[in-house]
């Protein structure tokens, strides 16, 4: 029998989480009519019997392992051309399902949506506390025409930077053209907003996925992606206006003297990125100096600042991302004492 929803994750070398993601799935899509479809991008690690041993359980996992990597976003448009169902939902490989996430998903994909936008909360890495209860900023259901794109864009496409939060029809995927956006790492997002979509879009305003904060394969990588990988493809959407484009995302964020401290503070900006990436871009005189000037800066100090400042006004998810970061004291000492 066809099944009603494929659920879409590309992995590589996440063994030990993608285990607990597909337990969570498994016990949601009991009973349900779905398949889980892996892409792995040639892993070395244990994915491959993590992934036999969930099959035991649930036969409808289908398992593809790449000999070469493809890298995140032509591993997840693999990943959809693999699949059986008219919907895909893209599922990262390392957060988790509510019991009842696919229950709830199917029953509003009974509307036939384009696209049906799933809400999430943030937890610690340990996936024992909640951060950040409604990770989309609304919690009620909501219901999008056709004609309301820039309206859906506003609302959603910050929030679906995380691309679990994507249910799409896998017509629609096919139909475009996602390897004009491989290498920007939110193939998805261009995917998705690049032309009006043909029918609803719906958004489920409940959150049934749990993100693991702080988990993202490829955190090292984050001030290329965000300051200008992520603005880059935003700002190619041309169906999108500019005022909706900025609400997403500046056009050069990495021209802004806080977002540079900022990514210093998390041990993502380095003389490294400065050399590589800034001054690259041909930044003005004044920009160069400002730019370089916070690339050697001391992280430690930056980064022991702002946790203080984090512990006095409560921010616990700006904490965490910053205990994550290479600056972090305690983290600095336990490496040295190894």
């Amino acid at each position: 029998m066809k099944p009603r929803l494929s659920i879409c994750i590309a992995t590589r070398n996440r063994a030990r989480f993608l285990e607990s993601t597909l337990a969570t799935i498994l016990v949601a899509a009991s009973g349900e009519p779905i398949e889980v479809v892996i892409l792995d991008g040639a892993s070395t690690d244990e994915t491959s019997a993590v992934v036999k041993r969930a099959q035991e359980g649930f036969p409808a996992i289908r398992y593809q392992r790449q000999e070469v990597n493809g890298g995140v976003d032509r591993d997840y448009a693999a990943a959809v051309a693999l699949a059986a169902a008219d919907y895909c939902w893209l599922m990262s490989d390392d957060d988790h399902l509510k019991p009842d996430a696919v229950r709830r998903v199917l029953e509003t994909l009974a509307a036939q949506p384009s696209l049906l936008v799933v809400n999430a909360e943030l937890r610690t890495p340990d996936m024992t506390e909640v951060l950040d209860p409604s990770r989309l900023g609304f919690v009620e259901d909501r219901r999008y025409a056709p004609k309301e794109s820039e309206r859906l864009f506003v609302d959603t496409a910050g929030y679906l930077t995380f691309i679990g939060g994507v249910v799409v029809r896998r017509d629609l995927w096919m139909s475009r053209v996602s390897e004009r956006y491989f290498g920007s790492g939110f193939a998805h997002l261009g995917v998705l907003f690049e032309a009006p979509l043909p029918s609803i879009a719906l958004a489920i305003g409940e959150p049934l996925i749990e993100i693991r904060h702080g988990n993202i394969s490829w955190s090292e990588r984050a001030f290329s992606i965000w300051m200008f990988d992520l603005p880059g493809l935003i700002w190619s959407l041309d169906n999108v206006s500019e005022r909706a484009r900025a609400s997403v995302t500046p056009r050069e964020p990495w021209r802004s003297l806080r977002n540079l401290l900022i990514y210093r503070t998390l041990g993502a900006y380095t003389k490294r990125e400065y050399d590589r990436i800034v001054e690259r871009a041909n930044p003005s005189p004044g920009m160069r100096a400002i730019a370089l000037g916070v690339a050697l800066l001391p992280g430690a100090l930056l980064n022991f600042a702002a946790v203080l400042y984090c512990l006095a006004t409560r921010s616990r998810v700006a904490l965490f991302s910053l205990q994550a970061s290479r600056y972090y004291l305690p983290r600095m000492f336990r490496a040295r004492s190894r």
